[in-house]
């Protein structure tokens, strides 16, 4: 019996060459080192680039179309520049209004308005979800006529707000102030009821009580249904504000949208629409960045 081996092809490697070739042996994570020679870092850097590029572009390709589209019709001639003017007319005005300084005085006196709005209602809601949340006397005592208010749309007030309070600024940032407040009041008050029993319990085992208590345990429990709360408030913020600035003033975007109905400046209606929307996105954005950097320890809000 020929027990001679065959020749060894020479163009095929043997596993202990690669094994050595790739240092198993003398790599703490050999599993890296693989992973190194089959997609080495450069490529992997530029895949993760690309990855993050387009999910970043992925929710403004809607938005784009939708505007290349829009600049498209009009410039075919198929939209009336009277009712619907074209994207370039638009930036065209903004970029006019800007220059005069105009668009910067109502874009300050309607912030202010929002965030003065905003901090005396989402102040108030916040400490009432607190007090209804900790203490069942004060749930008792006060929910029953919160929930009753919360239910009469606030929008429906305006007529009895202006007898009470007038036209002057106090109208516009108590409806604002009103809009915001239930729904921080109502997510504050779920999220402590929604704080695992468990975990409170181990903690004053542990000697936390009252302050540090609610510091380091209970408020961080109820975060993520605050925020929820945060992110819905600012939404009705701006819808509320909206219809505030109908009432008889003389700045803010939503004096610039009722002043340029009088004229029929749809470009400028349309801007006043579109600044809308950036004030919701540029708060929607910020709320979003400090509920990632408060829940950093939740891992459900680390993406």
């Amino acid at each position: 019996m020929n027990t001679s081996k065959a020749p060894a092809n020479p163009n095929i490697q043997s596993v202990q060459s690669i094994q050595t070739n790739i240092n198993f042996d003398k790599s703490p994570h050999p599993e890296s080192t693989l992973a190194n020679h089959i997609h080495p870092p450069h490529t992997r850097r530029s895949a993760s680039w690309w990855r993050k590029g387009g999910s970043a572009f992925i929710p403004w390709l809607l938005p784009i179309l939708l505007l290349a589209a829009w600049q498209a019709a009009s410039a075919a001639n198929m939209l009336s520049p009277q009712l619907l003017p074209a994207p370039s007319t638009v930036l065209h005005t903004l970029w006019t209004l800007t220059l005069s300084g105009e668009l910067a005085h109502h874009m300050s006196v309607s912030l202010t308005r929002a965030l003065v709005g905003f901090v005396i209602g989402g102040g108030i809601g916040f400490l009432f979800g607190v007090l209804s949340g900790s203490f069942d006397w004060f749930y008792r005592l006060f929910d029953t006529s919160i929930q009753m208010i919360r239910n009469i749309p606030h929008l429906a007030l305006v007529p009895l707000v202006i007898i009470w309070l007038g036209i002057d600024e106090g109208a516009k940032i108590f409806l604002v102030a009103l809009g915001v407040m239930f729904p921080i009041y109502v997510n504050t008050y779920h999220g402590i009821r929604s704080v695992d029993q468990g975990v409170v319990e181990m903690a004053k085992v542990y000697g936390l009580r009252s302050a540090s208590l609610f510091r380091h345990v209970i408020l961080p429990g109820a975060l993520p249904s605050i925020f929820v709360g945060l992110r819905y408030a600012l939404g009705v913020m701006w819808l509320t504000l909206i219809v505030a600035e109908t009432i008889a003033t003389d700045a803010g975007v939503g004096y610039l949208a009722m002043n340029a109905r009088e004229f029929m400046q749809t470009d400028v209606i349309i801007l006043s629409i579109v600044l809308y929307a950036a004030f919701g996105k540029a708060a929607d954005v910020i709320a979003k960045l400090l509920e990632r950097r408060a829940l950093r320890w939740n891992a459900a809000h680390t993406s």
